[in-house]
């Protein structure tokens, strides 16, 4: 069936887990630090990685961080197993990119599906012909905006964007992230922002969606338009909101492609590595 990397310290755990993957043919793999992890996962491109969250060295959150941030194990599959349970640590592993989150105990058909899944992921990537796929879920809470930033601002150095083109693109993703937060869930911290990188050959994709139930983009009075991009200041003062009203005119600057949904509650942003000469 393939080769599972084992992250886990504690060589009981690791046996047990061992033991359940030779029964599907899995030839398991030991690492028992998170760097020693790290470096076996960009030597041996294992099929799954199952990773324990408490480790000797990095946490597995940083390790999960790490192998989606690195091109050479950005597609490889994670599944958390973990005595960490509570919503807040699961979140968190979703976060960071990971496929599945169990927590101990599990049963043996709950592991097997976790992986199944997560390696169907992959191959759903790999047929797509893309280099990545990560999808991070955040609460609405601005707080939560830093997880994002120092996991795009990682995620971006994989890729053939200069440093410019990274910073712009993380100015964009910050925006509507922000608005995704402020506008379209209004700050109610029990909804989700669902964001969702894609990167091929030529362009990363990122796609940011909010629950709320989006707006028409033809109709906002208290944003700024290209042609008098200081008349919404006084519509903003009216209304109690606070200054600003610029950010789709700035992403649009700092993107090659911004694209909307028809109710306008999700956004998606593209930018080329070579963007194409203008005509």
């Amino acid at each position: 069936m393939g080769t599972a990397l084992i992250v886990e310290d504690h060589p009981d755990q690791a046996e047990m887990v061992a033991r359940l993957l030779r029964l599907y043919d899995y030839v398991p793999i030991v690492a028992e630090t998170g760097e020693s992890g790290l470096e076996m996962a960009r030597r041996l491109d294992p099929d799954v990685v199952l990773l324990d969250l408490m480790l000797p060295d990095i946490n597995g959150f940083d390790v999960c961080r790490r192998l989606r941030s690195d091109r050479a194990t950005m597609l490889t599959p994670v599944v958390m197993l973990t005595a960490l349970g509570g919503s807040e640590n699961r979140l968190r592993g979703f976060r960071v990119g990971a496929n599945a989150y169990l927590t101990k105990p599990y049963g043996m058909q709950e592991l097997f599906d976790a992986i199944k899944a997560a390696r169907a992921w992959r191959a759903d990537l790999e047929l797509e012909k893309m280099q990545g796929e990560i999808h991070v879920e955040l609460n609405s809470e601005i707080t939560l905006l830093q997880d994002l930033n120092d996991f795009l601002m990682s995620l971006c150095k994989s890729t053939p964007l200069d440093n410019d083109q990274v910073m712009q693109l993380r100015q964009a993703v910050m925006e509507i992230a922000q608005n995704a937060i402020e506008w379209g869930n209004r700050h109610q911290s029990d909804r989700l922002v669902n964001i969702i990188y894609r990167i091929f050959d030529e362009r990363i994709e990122i796609e940011v969606r909010d629950q709320g139930s989006g707006f028409d983009l033809n109709n906002l009075p208290h944003a700024a338009i290209p042609d008098d991009p200081f008349s919404h200041l006084d519509v903003r003062d009216k209304l109690g909101l606070r200054a600003g009203g610029f950010g789709l005119m700035i992403c649009k600057g700092m993107v090659d492609e911004l694209r909307y949904n028809d109710a306008g509650n999700e956004v998606t942003l593209i930018k080329q590595f070579n963007p194409r000469d203008p005509d």
